[in-house]
């Protein structure tokens, strides 16, 4: 600002020698009325302009001095200032209340139930889970995320499902992340944590970053995370060991301390299946297994040293197995707009789909089957919602057939 001032000081001497040059003419040589009384208004205008300029200026110059503090002591305004600045650093203080955590204290039994109410054939993990939780959110300065869980196991077994009911269950904003959409190194970056400075897109956050700033308590859902580019798993490392990411388009560092970092994975899936047999009862030793076994599917050992707890699921068994996929034929038949009538499915369409899964071994996963059914489904499904029919009800016939029909309403009696 000074130098802006000191830039137009010789436009402000010009005005006031122009003007003492007409207030000179004016007194000493005679003109007709109508010059005098032009030159008298231009002088008045021109005192006018220099007056108001040197008084701006001199407000500028005390309000820069204000900033920077270089007032004498006798112009600070010492009585209008706020306490903080007055006695600490306010600035300090204000980044450090923002940085500090607050104990939360949960039901890890309360929390445990919802889990396993809505996720079938993971109890174990369910109450591992909710313990952790617990615990973390207990301590009131961590300085990192609130943990850094990884889901390991068969795919369809519930590991993206219970990330989504945990968000739910702790009433947090749920951050899903696919990582086989960030397999292409500097791309994936630019995606994640937003575009270097000076480049096309540097104007917005990337799909972190802008995330975690706008909900920094969310559950941050890494989906196999197996699939991201090692780049990519190398910018998590500062989030979960330091407790901030950095924003690239203007090295802003957003705080990962509220968050809850869950990754899933479907690597080395028939090994981690027996680990959760042998050691179901020995969860220490059920880790360092699984560390080996992720390990030796090419995951990055800066990565395993980081994640605060692994959890292993299951296979579905059993009883479990009708559950899941009852559930799933529900979510599908929702997905057209229709309802499914109370005990509307076979149960030969139950027991089909359960001999399936089972036929498929530890590999098996309930989605293959239910995208088979929707094959044959779909059709009678479309028909089902064009002629208006809100609830149906599914069959099966002696070939194998499964079909929709409509559940009509007993006629009323008038």
């Amino acid at each position: 600002m000074l130098n802006t001032i000191s830039r137009y000081m010789p436009l402000l001497f010009a005005i006031m020698v122009f003007t003492m040059i007409f207030q000179f003419v004016e007194s000493h040589w005679p003109q007709p009325a109508f010059i005098a009384a032009l030159l008298t208004a231009i002088h008045s205008i021109a005192w006018y302009i220099a007056a108001a300029a040197i008084l701006g200026w001199l407000v500028l110059l005390l309000g820069w001095l204000h900033a920077h503090d270089e007032l004498p002591r006798f112009l600070q305004l010492r009585p209008l200032m706020d306490i903080l600045d007055r006695l600490t650093n306010k600035q300090a203080v204000e980044e450090g209340f923002e940085k500090q955590d607050t104990a939360t204290f949960i039901d890890a039994k309360s929390l445990s139930e919802a889990l396993k109410q809505r996720v079938i054939g993971q109890n174990t993990v369910c109450d591992d889970i909710a313990a952790q939780i617990r615990r973390r959110l207990a301590l009131s300065q961590r300085g990192k995320p609130v943990g850094v869980f990884l889901f390991a196991g068969p795919p369809g077994t519930g590991k993206t499902y219970l990330a989504k009911i945990l968000a739910k269950e702790l009433e947090r904003p749920l951050l899903h992340l696919d990582m086989t959409q960030f397999s292409a190194g500097s791309h994936s970056l630019s995606q994640l944590l937003g575009m270097n400075k000076g480049y096309v897109g540097s104007d917005t956050y990337g799909k972190l970053t802008s995330g975690l700033q706008d909900t920094p308590n969310a559950v941050v859902l890494l989906d196999e995370i197996e699939k991201a580019h090692p780049d990519v798993l190398k910018a998590f490392l500062t989030a979960w060991n330091d407790g901030f990411i950095t924003e690239r388009s203007d090295s802003n560092q957003i705080s990962t301390a509220s968050a809850i970092f869950i990754l899933t994975s479907n690597a080395g899936t028939q090994r981690l299946s027996e680990i959760s047999i042998q050691f179901a009862q020995e969860p220490d030793a059920m880790r360092e297994a699984a560390v080996n076994t992720l390990r030796e599917a090419h995951f990055a050992p800066e990565v395993l040293n980081r994640i605060d707890r692994i959890f292993v699921f299951q296979p579905f068994k059993g009883l479990d197995i009708a559950r899941v996929t009852a559930l799933e034929i529900e979510d599908m038949i929702h997905g057209y707009g229709l309802e499914v009538a109370d005990q509307g499915i076979d149960p030969d369409i139950i027991l089909t789909l359960m001999a399936r899964y089972q036929k498929l071994g530890k590999l098996g996963s309930s989605r293959d089957l239910i995208r088979a059914i929707e094959e044959q489904l779909a059709d009678s499904l479309i028909e089902a919602k064009k002629a208006g029919h809100p609830k149906i009800k599914l069959q099966i016939d002696s070939e194998q057939r499964i079909s929709a029909q409509a559940v009509t309403r007993p006629p009323t009696r008038e």
